[in-house]
């Protein structure tokens, strides 16, 4: 039988057979499908195979030699161990062209796989950008997760002093070494170690809540490096340190995520404050100018029961008693801050039709409060579809948002007040809790949206 070496193997020499234990170089090409790695001796080789290049070529041959005999390879009384065969120009050629083909897959690999990294991390920054955020460790508040950081600090600690941050073989010899041999395991245990946790600290302090997903990758790298550096002493991180950072990163960007929300939070509330600050200052105006008013008007009345002026006075204690009636009505207010007014506007140039905001004033003008709302944070002012007073507006917006809850324009922000839904759909829902519109316009006027979207320009 005769070695027949598929295409990109290096040629044997004449008469050569695999030692006991041989294997093939795993830089060497797989072979065919089908190939037969052993032939009889008179067949010719198997097509595909390159020639060897210390072998006459055909056209300078005769054509009637005879082969070359095959002297069988002398026994030894110990096998040698497994030596390559050298290679040929032509066969050195082809194990280049195979392992560049090899390595041109594992790029095309690698890329693909990156790629799907890149749209994965987008689509996780396209949902941050839209203010969507999902917690990895939900906690009440952001002292919470101060709280619970702290903890994962004092087990990472723990874990470091106990000298298990980093696992290695115990039974590693240098030298001839035990001793030395340990001496260096723990020696390169204390830099690996130094260079995950500079690695893991970067991370901590570069991170924002849209890219966890990317430190984590980063610090899972380093975990990789380490053990493909230490794999001759069996050195890793070990994995419950490892989770232990990987915990601190999403506790971190979790605390960050509730820090912003709790500032958001706290700038309504400074701004509610501040409306229920201006609404008792105006309620409090409007009772001392009633007050004023009421004195004037009995001054008046006396005056006019004294000079006998019956019909007049008669006239007068009725306005008089309109008077005495807003005071009531003041005080109550007073007395109760939770009473106000419950509004439906809309704006169609800022968000088109069938948007609208629900919200509540405790204003005694109303119309004021809208007046703000489109001064700077809009193009153009609102329009006013209904208006309607409560003893309670608190509890009736909170309603009337509960029913329209599942038609947010905001899922995400439960203070961003705007809905999918007409004024003829929350004037109905109003009229089957209570009744009493001061207002209700079905239309928006928006006269500033359409004397403006003439003057604008074109579209291509």
């Amino acid at each position: 039988m005769r070695f027949n070496p598929p295409p990109g193997w290096p040629t044997p020499p004449e008469g050569w057979t695999p030692p006991p234990g041989w294997s093939p170089d795993p830089s060497w090409p797989d072979p065919p499908p089908g190939w037969q790695l052993w032939l009889p001796a008179e067949s010719e080789p198997a097509p595909g195979n390159p020639p060897s290049s210390h072998l006459v070529a055909e056209d300078d041959a005769p054509a009637a030699a005879p082969p070359a005999p095959v002297s069988p390879p002398e026994p030894t009384a110990e096998p040698s161990p497994p030596v390559p065969p050298p290679l040929s120009p032509a066969d050195d050629t082809a194990a280049l062209l195979a392992r560049i083909a090899v390595l041109e897959a594992a790029l095309t690999t690698a890329q693909a796989g990156g790629a799907a990294e890149v749209i994965e991390l987008n689509d996780q920054r396209v949902l941050q950008d839209v203010g969507i955020y999902r917690y990895h460790h939900p906690l009440e508040d952001a002292a919470a997760y101060k709280d619970r950081l702290r903890e994962i600090e004092g087990q990472v600690d723990e874990l470091v002093k106990a000298g298990r941050a980093v696992l290695a073989a115990d039974m590693f010899t240098f030298d001839g070494s035990l001793a030395k041999g340990r001496k260096m395991v723990a020696d390169l245990g204390k830099l690996m170690l130094r260079a995950y946790n500079a690695e893991a600290d970067n991370c901590v302090r570069s991170l924002r809540a849209g890219n966890v997903s990317t430190a984590k990758k980063r610090l899972e790298s380093a975990v990789k490096a380490i053990e493909k550096l230490g794999a001759m002493m069996q050195m890793r991180v070990n994995p419950d340190y490892h989770a232990l950072r990987i915990a601190e990163l999403e506790l971190t960007a979790d605390y960050q995520m509730k820090v912003q929300e709790e500032r958001e939070r706290a700038r309504d509330e400074r701004e509610l404050l501040r409306e229920q600050r201006r609404a008792e200052q105006e309620l409090a105006s409007e009772r001392e100018r009633l007050e004023k008013e009421k004195s004037h008007y009995v001054s008046v009345l006396e005056s006019l029961r004294a000079a006998g002026d019956q019909t007049a006075a008669d006239e007068l204690a009725t306005r008089l008693a309109d008077i005495e009636q807003a005071i009531t009505d003041n005080d109550y207010r007073i007395a109760n801050i939770r009473a106000g007014y419950v509004y439906v506007i809309s704006n169609m140039g800022a968000f088109g039709p069938n948007v609208v905001k629900i919200g509540m004033t405790r204003r005694l003008e109303p119309r004021d409060r809208v007046r703000e709302l489109g001064d700077a944070s809009v193009p153009f002012q609102y329009d006013v579809h209904a208006l309607f007073f409560s003893e309670d507006a608190i509890a009736l917006e909170n309603e009337l948002h509960k029913a329209f809850a599942d038609r947010r324009v905001n899922h995400v922000n439960q203070r961003r007040e705007f809905f999918f839904a007409t004024p003829v759909e929350v004037r109905d829902l109003l009229a089957e809790k209570v009744g009493g519109l001061l207002e209700f316009t079905e239309e928006p006027e928006a006269l500033e949206y359409f004397q403006s979207r003439n003057l604008w320009p074109a579209e291509d």
